[in-house]
């Protein structure tokens, strides 16, 4: 269970473009809270598995001797759940995680700071970008880099082994298929995916609620327990943010 991050709204009801941003303060719930995840000058940060070293231009406060690395989430859609109020965490220090699209490594970064027992392995199609994700995962023992098409499980199938979570943010119009053929080889029975639905990779004819309640409805379809979907806006326009859980079989 955690927190729920929310905003007061500005002079003109505007959201910052920035956390720390005076006179947008993050009201927090004490009573509930993400392991992993601490409140840090009014935002969300995670303590820096790597001191001294930033992933993506992030800003690094110290706080009790301890580095942390704010979480941005305009550039995380992850930390941009859970200012709009994600309830469910699955993420542990022992996690281990398939990350799909894990691009430069943002947001996998993150998570490596969490899951600091477990091992996060990062599929990402493009070599450009795991150029950088290579810099990044040579200081994080706990990140896998892995160059392959999520869209073809069976090509690193052999390289992994079944995880406890699959997070995926690749932009394909059938993102959701993806999501449910790699759980269908990786995920354990009653492990989470955490999926994030870019309506205009999708359909750019069809209204985004609609095509939010379509994949939805697909992942119920597959046997998933849907726990959650969000709304990410302002951050991310048309963008829905979706946690579930893969039943078991029995």
């Amino acid at each position: 269970m955690g927190k729920e991050y929310n905003f007061k709204k500005g002079r003109k009801g505007q959201f910052p473009r920035s956390t720390e941003r005076r006179g947008f303060v993050a009201q927090m719930s004490m009573k509930k809270k993400f392991k992993g995840i601490t409140e840090v000058k009014g935002g969300i940060a995670t303590l820096n598995l790597t001191p001294g070293r930033r992933v993506y231009g992030e800003k690094l406060v110290t706080l009790d001797e301890k580095e942390f690395r704010m979480w941005n989430p305009r550039r995380s859609k992850l930390a941009a759940a859970i200012y709009k109020g994600l309830k469910y965490m699955p993420l542990n220090k022992s996690s281990k995680v398939l990350y799909l699209g894990a691009a430069q490594g943002t947001t996998a970064s993150h998570i490596s700071d969490i899951a600091v027992k477990g091992i996060i392995y990062c599929i990402e199609i493009s070599p450009h970008a795991l150029r950088k994700l290579l810099e990044v995962c040579t200081f994080r023992s706990n990140m896998v880099p892995v160059l392959g098409d999520a869209s073809q499980p069976q090509d690193y199938l052999h390289l992994l082994e079944k995880v406890d979570i699959i997070y995926q943010d690749i932009a394909q119009p059938n993102q959701t298929e993806i999501l449910i053929r790699n759980s269908e080889f990786l995920l354990r029975d009653n492990g989470y995916v955490m999926l994030t639905i870019k309506a205009a990779s999708i359909d750019t004819l069809v209204d985004s609620e609609k095509i939010f309640v379509r994949e939805i409805k697909k992942l119920r379809k597959a046997g998933f327990n849907v726990l959650q979907d969000i709304r990410l806006s302002p951050y991310e326009k048309e963008h829905a943010f979706v946690i579930a859980e893969k039943k078991s079989i029995t």
